[in-house]
This record gives C-alpha cells, structure tokens and sequence, in this order.
C-alpha cells in the first residue's frame, strides 16, 4: 500500500482490487456498456467526522456498502451527487474536462443540505487516483466515455432531524456508450407545437 497517487493533490492510500476483470471480460463490457450497467474494479471512499474532519481516503475494491437502518441520510435526505467524465483520445490519453466545476458544485450541493463540503483538492485527488488506476476501463470510440460518479451520504446512525455528525464520499466509475444509441431524432416544430394544442382529457 502507498499514499502515493502521482498528485500532490491529496494523499489516497492505494489498495486496489486484487481480483479485477479479465482484460477479455473487460473488452466484452466494453463493446457495448451501455450506460449505470456495469462498473470499473475500484472506487474511492473517504470520511468525514465533527471530530477529525476529512480522514482516511482510499481507493478500494468497488462493492457493496453495508449500512445500518438508521443511517441518517436514508430518513432526512442529506445526500448529494454529481457526473463527470473522462474521455480516451487518439493518441491513447486519458482527461477529463473541467473537473474542478463539479467539485465546486459539489461543494454547493453540499452547503445547501448543512452537509459537510468535500475539499476541492480531495476531490480531483480521488478523480486522479480512480481514472489512473482503471484507465483500461475508459472506452475508445465516438461518444464513448468513463462516466464518473461522486456521491456523499450522511452515516451517522440515528433518528433526528439535524446535521449529521458523519459523512461518507465514495467515488464509482462505470464504462458508457451512445447517450442515444440509436441517433437523436428530432421533432420539429409544427410537431411539438400540435402535441401542445392537443386537447387533454
């Protein structure tokens, strides 16, 4: 295990996967993803306590999240997320566009429902860390990208209605296709203008 990411952005601990895809399984997915069907080996978790603040970020085996009943977020609300994505280019790069614009709305989000706000450099750390370790997730091809999730859950167990004193930052990845796999049709005018007309019953 490291605390070396290759950024000095934030210091994530290193444990990834030990039992990742094949590169055939991979290849399969990648075919044809789709789009929230499948995800990428790793994940990024951090937390946050009233106590120690923003602690023990760690890119992790991706899996499930075991949650007690009366985990906060699921009774109140405080729960927040964004998208981002991270594209392959001809020359076999790998990047991401505006980062530092979701973490900023991230934060926002954050303010607004009285969570705690993620640290913009934890968060392009963690962006760094999770495209670094499974870029042979991220697709080749027009409109095929690594779409980004990060998310944050308030955990502190119990019942009441206040700011919780716990939060969890997780960060997944998952391969996508086509937005509109089938092409976009588009309807004109006179057409949508008729279906607003239209009498309803």
């Amino acid at each position: 295990m490291t605390l070396d990411t290759g950024t000095a952005m934030w210091p994530i601990a290193l444990n990834p996967s030990t039992t990742p895809k094949s590169a055939a399984e991979r290849e399969a997915i990648l075919a044809d993803p789709g789009f929230g069907r499948y995800f990428t080996d790793n994940m990024v978790h951090a937390r946050w306590t009233a106590d120690e603040g923003w602690q023990h970020a760690a890119l992790v085996p991706y899996g499930p999240i075991t949650l007690d009943p009366a985990t906060n977020f699921m009774h109140y609300g405080q729960a927040i997320f964004e998208g981002l994505k991270a594209y392959r280019h001809a020359d076999g790069s790998v990047k991401t566009f505006r980062p530092t614009r979701n973490a900023q709305r991230f934060a926002a989000s954050a303010r607004r429902l009285a969570m705690a706000e993620l640290p913009e450099e934890l968060f392009i750390g963690a962006v760094e860390a999770l495209v670094r370790q499974d870029r042979d997730w991220v697709p080749s091809g027009q409109e095929k990208s690594l779409y980004l999730r990060p998310f944050m859950i308030a955990t502190e167990v119990g019942l009441g209605v206040r700011p919780a004193n716990q939060y969890d930052f997780y960060l997944i990845a998952s391969p996508a296709g086509a937005y509109f796999p089938r092409g976009v049709k588009p309807v004109s005018e006179a057409s949508a203008a008729a279906a607003l007309s239209a009498p309803r019953i």
